[in-house]
């Protein structure tokens, strides 16, 4: 990626931008020889050697080995050096918070959780936040000294114009106006906050189901009922954090919730919500109900209807999915999104059938058809979409080779 004729800059910015080029290069591919880097950069060998002595000298890369099996000589490897920067990700509800530490390259090192019993919890949230910190930079092996960036990520919004966390009354603790003020006193690193489920959609533009689209719509179904906008490339967040807050959207066919932030409900979770799906089954005459909360047991059914080949089964499937698009109706009809993607337990355990059954009624309730497709990170979502913020502004700073 060498300085073409125009480029403006000087011989210190050109620099930067290559050294960042063959960086993100090892980000991507893993370990690569000098001569593979100067091919895919369209450098020279000598351009393409300096490089990486550079790289190397700072600290930012490791020479790791020689190509085996090939004719010719045998090729210096290199690789990223993971020890070059670390940034941490925490995914918050009202029973517990999952923190994680991953170094520079992705892979995650450290992670711990930590109960927090609701209302009935003495500890201060800052403290909260604080503990399940040190448990994962603990298990990490490091100190907080060593994480870059930290983001956090909760349901609802932090509202900028207040500094309250509006949409997530569920949340206790979490609602104090000095609380961001506290988390940056308590925290060494510079910290942010995010949308669970922008998280998600996230992670999912990043490393999964949306990868090259720039514009898409993420479901999301389990403890609530939620969406995220990704528009031109960018999350739309709305003027006080709350765009995407579809649960509160109403619809036809549940009664009309008023007061709904008082509520932590409205129609369109009320009527596709998972708390709605083990109801939904009883009315059908399914007996076997699973046990435990509702967002586990909405899960296990939806798995089972995607499954099973009874009438039961296959009504409450059909009737779920027609609700589902019910909401989405609305929303792709305003924003006419390229994708969109299904998320969360109580939509992904229904896979390709209840995916084709959604999109099929989709089709029938909006004028615009975009693509439904079942979202790719499944293992803690939020988690991971925290880490993925948090590492694109720890290797902004720490690959910038032009200080």
């Amino acid at each position: 990626m060498a300085g073409t004729a125009g480029t403006p800059g000087t011989p210190r910015v050109l620099r930067a931008m290559n050294d960042r080029a063959a960086l993100d290069l090892l980000l991507e591919h893993g370990q690569l020889s000098r001569t593979r880097i100067g091919k895919l950069t369209g450098l020279s060998k000598p351009t393409a050697s300096q490089l990486l002595a550079r790289l190397e000298a700072a600290g930012l890369v490791l020479a790791t080995g020689t190509t085996e099996g090939r004719p010719g000589p045998n090729a210096q490897l290199y690789e990223v050096n993971p020890a070059a920067g670390h940034a941490a990700g925490l995914d918050v509800t009202p029973q517990r918070i999952i923190a994680a530490v991953a170094d520079i390259t992705g892979r995650t090192v450290g992670r711990h959780e930590l109960p927090t019993p609701g209302r009935r919890t003495g500890t201060p949230v800052v403290r909260q936040v604080t503990d399940a910190l040190d448990g994962a930079v603990k298990a990490a092996g490091l100190t907080r000294g060593d994480i870059h960036r930290l983001v956090i990520g909760t349901p609802g919004a932090f509202d900028p114009t207040t500094g309250r966390l509006r949409y997530a009354s569920h949340l206790p603790g979490w609602h104090s106006p000095t609380l961001l003020d506290e988390l940056a006193a308590a925290l060494p690193m510079p910290f942010e906050y995010e949308n669970d489920v922008n998280l998600v959609a996230l992670a999912e533009q990043r490393l999964g189901a949306a990868r090259g689209h720039t514009d898409f719509v993420l479901l999301w179904n389990e403890e609530g009922l939620g969406a995220a906008l990704v528009l031109g490339g960018r999350l739309h967040r709305g003027w006080t954090g709350g765009a995407g807050e579809v649960g509160f959207l109403p619809v036809p066919g549940t009664p009309l919730v008023r007061q709904v932030t008082k509520a932590n409900s409205g129609g369109y979770q009320e009527l596709a919500g998972s708390q709605a799906v083990p109801r939904l089954a009883r009315e059908l005459g399914i007996e076997d109900i699973p046990p435990g909360p509702y967002a586990e047991a909405a899960a296990a059914l939806v798995s089972r209807a995607a499954e099973t080949d009874d009438a039961a089964h296959r009504r409450l499937l059909q009737t779920y999915a027609t609700r589902l698009a019910t909401g989405l109706a609305s929303l792709v009809s305003v924003l006419d999104p390229e994708l969109v993607v299904l998320s969360g337990a109580s939509l992904t355990s229904g896979g390709e059938a209840l995916r084709a059954l959604v999109q099929a009624e989709l089709e029938e309730l909006a004028a615009s058809r975009p693509r439904l497709v079942v979202g790719d990170v499944r293992e803690h979502p939020v988690l991971r979409g925290a880490l993925e913020s948090a590492l694109a502004t720890t290797r902004d700073e720490v690959f910038d080779t032009s200080r």
